[in-house]
């Protein structure tokens, strides 16, 4: 077993005027930024940490900003990739990256004179939004700006668009994901360990298995604590029909887009099916309650060769009908060309899961950094696509099913003969300190560093992909149209609730 993580006692520290640089030095090493994190001290300071992937793990560059003295020069002029880090900071405490191209709100927007909750975050204080319109990207004769959301038509998440157009093409969009913030962070301090597995499954409800995973793997890896083997083979069955259920849904989306009645109607009853086999084997539709620091709450709650064989019915369904999906030219035809995103751009990002992967960037945590069960299962990797639109990041994800349902069946099949024990018993307290690590969600890496204190957390921060991916959504509109706004969001796959926090 290994696990895809450190601990942070290790961590480079650099000053203050030296944190770019050394970013900088990791990046051109073969690093790639996956994340900018900061949270108050107990000493008044505030401590910054750039987080680099490597091909071993991740390593940390931090610093500390005295008391008092909350400004830094940005990261963001030499790594565009820190830039929505960088905003999200200033709008939670007033932290002030000295050069920032472009500081608008981002997740907690606040009118002038209105006080930040600064070092201690109060997350009952409510949020109150900016009435003021922000400075468009984009101007000319005939140019205006549409507030799209943050209440649409259907079952969205609250999020605003503001689409800058002088008609029908989209040379500039902006978004405000305020309206979805809830300071989760805030709300896993002082937390027992134990408990706080109950949060993290919340914090994005279609990733509840892949965040409950993270989070505990981040308490496993600070404790030393191994997780049996059946208990790892269960997190890969939950894990993996989460990623299935959330493909479903991106397909879904393209396939109302494209007006794909027959193609929309099976492939939602095919997720359905999905839906009520998770509730069937652990009690939720969701997947939650089942991970656990440790292990897992329990076996299966139905029998796994049951469970395979009902797995098997629906994949072979499924496989046919997104066979004739992907070979009908009306549907391939609205996604292709749609939301290309200039492949300079994803490498220079590091754009995660199939964003990236539908761009040319291979990179998926369950290889590169594998974790858990998925060595011993030999998972293979769908690769990637140079293709860069939402069509190839459908196709990215169209081959994913196929080894999302091979590795959830053979995880049920090795479960079938395993008698071993799903929770490790005899744990002990767990030390101070602090550990990072990630696991591969639906939408791509997610992050959570961890850190306990006095037996309690006194410090939670998980990273999602969609964070990190949707500071790219923008890039996607270059030559675009209002009708392809659906396909390319779709093609994203994001979860606002995972961007705001």
């Amino acid at each position: 077993m290994s696990v895809a993580g450190i601990a942070l006692t290790g961590q480079v520290g650099v000053q203050r005027p030296e944190l770019t640089a050394a970013v900088v030095e990791a990046l051109s090493g073969g690093g790639r930024f996956a994340g900018l994190l900061g949270a108050p001290r107990g000493d008044g300071s505030f401590e910054l940490q750039a987080v680099i992937a490597t091909t071993s793990g991740f390593s940390t560059i931090a610093t500390r900003l005295p008391a008092g003295e909350l400004a830094y020069p940005s990261l963001s002029l030499a790594v565009p990739a820190a830039s929505w880090y960088e905003r999200e900071l200033h709008d939670r405490y007033g932290v002030e990256p000295v050069g920032h191209p472009r500081l608008d709100p981002l997740v907690l927007p606040l009118p002038d004179g209105d006080v930040r909750p600064a070092l201690q975050p109060d997350p009952l204080r409510p949020a109150t939004p900016d009435p003021g319109a922000l400075e468009a990207h984009a101007s000319g004769e005939g140019m205006f700006t549409i507030p799209y959301g943050p209440v649409r038509s259907g079952v969205f998440e609250a999020v605003e668009y503001l689409v800058e157009t002088f008609g029908e093409d989209i040379p500039r969009l902006r978004t405000r994901v305020h309206h979805k913030h809830r300071a989760v962070d805030v709300r896993f301090l002082a937390l027992d360990p134990d408990d706080g597995v109950l949060l993290a499954e919340r914090v994005e409800g279609t990733a509840s298995v892949a965040h409950a995973i993270g989070y505990c793997r981040a308490l496993e890896e600070l404790g030393s604590t191994p997780v049996p083997a059946a208990a790892e083979l269960v997190r890969v069955v939950h894990a993996e029909l989460e990623r299935i259920v959330n493909h479903l849904e991106s397909m879904i989306r393209h396939t109302e887009g494209s007006y794909q009645a027959v193609a929309n109607a099976r492939l939602a009853l095919h997720k359905e099916r999905l839906m009520r086999l998770r509730a069937e084997l652990c009690g939720n539709r969701f997947g939650r309650n089942v991970v656990v620091p440790g292990g897992v709450s329990g076996p299966l709650r139905v029998a796994p060769g049951d469970a395979r064989r009902e797995l098997e019915r629906i994949g072979d369904a499924l496989a046919g009908d997104t066979a004739a999906l992907m070979a009908t030219p009306s549907f391939l035809d609205r996604l292709r060309g749609a939301g290309v995103l200039p492949p300079e751009a994803v490498v220079d990002h590091g754009a995660l899961g199939p964003v990236g992967r539908g761009s040319g960037l291979a990179d998926d945590t369950r290889s590169s950094r594998p974790y858990g069960a998925y060595p011993d299962l030999g998972f293979r990797s769908a690769g990637a696509r140079a293709g860069g639109d939402a069509l190839a990041r459908q196709a990215v994800r169209s081959e994913e099913l196929e080894e999302s349902f091979r590795l959830a069946g053979e995880a049920l099949e090795e479960l079938a003969h395993e008698r071993r024990p799903l929770w490790r018993e005899g744990r002990g307290p767990l030390p101070d300190g602090a550990a990072l690590v990630a696991v591969e969600a639906p939408q791509g890496e997610l992050l959570y560093l961890v850190e306990v204190a006095g037996g309690r957390l006194d410090r939670v921060k998980p990273r999602p992909a969609a964070f990190h991916n949707f500071a790219l959504f923008p890039r996607a509109f270059r030559g675009d149209i209002f009708t392809d706004f659906v396909f390319i969001e779709a093609s994203f796959g994001l979860s606002i609730a995972g961007v705001a926090g």
